[in-house]
């Protein structure tokens, strides 16, 4: 079953097969682009780790265009019961200027062979839940015009598509009770 686990270097391998498959590029939700080099290793793994878990510490001074945010690995569990590491989630703690407008609060991808499983609409309906507990009363959510698939899973999670801007459908998603 689909669930978030905060990042953890005993999840390397899975992790590291699960980046493999963007080929190098963008990984919504990974956090995974501020690092200079990523490095898939052991050791560049609890280097991701530790910036990772970081970016969710009040302590952590974060650069001007950056705010709080927690990072999870979207996981499912192997026929072994092993835990798979199927993709990536981020939830913002607040918006800054250019969230507000195209990013949004949560943010995720799930790695390529393993769409269409749902884990998506798991993940974020989780995320929905530690928003709740961060005391947010509504998050943004966007998702490029032409991503049907994550129009859909927003939407079947409670996303009220206000308007499109640079391409970004953006959605909200009232936490109310």
């Amino acid at each position: 079953m689909t669930r978030l686990v905060r990042p953890d270097v005993a999840l390397r391998a899975s992790w590291a097969a699960t980046v493999a498959e963007f080929e190098g590029g963008h990984i919504d939700g990974s956090g995974l682009g501020d690092l200079e080099d990523l490095d898939t290793t052991e050791e560049g793994c609890a280097r991701a780790v530790a910036h990772l878990l970081a970016q969710a510490d009040p302590a952590t001074r974060l650069p001007e265009d950056r705010v709080p945010c927690s990072f999870f690995w979207i996981v499912d569990d192997r026929p072994d019961g092993e835990p798979e590491v199927v993709g990536h989630l981020a939830v913002r703690h607040e918006l800054n200027a250019w969230l507000h407008e195209l990013g949004g609060h949560i943010g995720y991808s799930v790695r390529p062979t393993r769409r269409r499983e749902g884990h998506a609409g798991r993940a974020l309906a989780l995320a929905l839940e530690e928003a709740r507990g961060l005391g947010l009363d509504r998050v943004l959510v966007t998702c490029d015009e032409d991503n049907e698939a994550s129009r859909r899973t927003i939407e079947r999670n409670g996303g009220v598509l206000e308007d499109v801007r640079e391409g970004k459908r953006r959605y909200w998603i009232d936490l109310g009770d």
